[in-house]
């Protein structure tokens, strides 16, 4: 695969990990709470579960899934079962006042939460099996599609690490600390709102 075709797919793997949506609130959420240590290891968690859907959209299982339709059903609902599972913890923690200090347990934590909303999210792999379409041919190498699908992983995680690391620590993140239930209120009513609006598509 030419130079330029690894700057363009790197290009829209940062342009996918930069876009707003449940896993940053994922990450954001659990930097307030946890710190710096499960902030990253969120974000690790989160690159892990990406990569492995990278892999399966490279290697054609993501079109087996979708073609599989009662399989990719039950990933779906799975998905959306932690979606508002995660919104369900997060409102039930809005309702306590006051701010919270960080402390810098619940790593293994930070990173179940990372892995399983990239894991459970189909639309990732729908999304993988898009971008990937357009980079794939018929005389690319082993190392190639594992190469593509490190890159993928690594930009996401990379993205998510990057992220926590930055905000941690710092005054921004003291203010969020502060106003910690307000945060979990806010992420909560978004991730349930869509859940909701995705059990409706899929039920439509």
């Amino acid at each position: 695969m030419a130079f330029d075709a690894w700057l363009e797919l790197a290009v829209v793997c940062s342009l996918g990990a930069i876009s707003p949506g449940p896993s940053f609130a994922v990450v954001l959420r659990n930097t307030v709470v946890g710190g710096k240590r499960r902030g990253v290891m969120c974000g690790l968690g989160h690159g892990i579960g990406f990569t492995i859907y990278a892999g399966i959209a490279i290697t054609g299982l993501g079109i087996l899934i979708q073609a599989d339709h009662t399989a990719f059903s039950l990933l779906q609902f799975a998905g959306l079962f932690f979606l508002g599972f995660v919104a369900t913890q997060m409102l039930m923690a809005s309702r306590i006042p006051g701010p919270v200090t960080a402390h810098e347990g619940g790593g293994r934590r930070g990173f179940g939460e990372g892995f399983l909303i990239a894991f459970l999210n189909p639309k990732i792999l729908v999304f993988l099996t898009a971008v990937f379409s357009q980079f794939i041919s018929t005389d690319l190498s082993i190392t190639e599609q594992v190469g593509m699908a490190l890159l993928a992983g690594f930009i996401d995680g990379g993205w998510y690490i990057f992220v926590a690391t930055m905000l941690a620590g710092t005054p921004l993140i003291e203010k969020l600390q502060q106003r910690r239930h307000h945060i979990d209120a806010v992420i909560g009513v978004v991730l349930m709102l869509t859940a909701i609006v995705l059990l409706a598509s899929l039920l439509m």
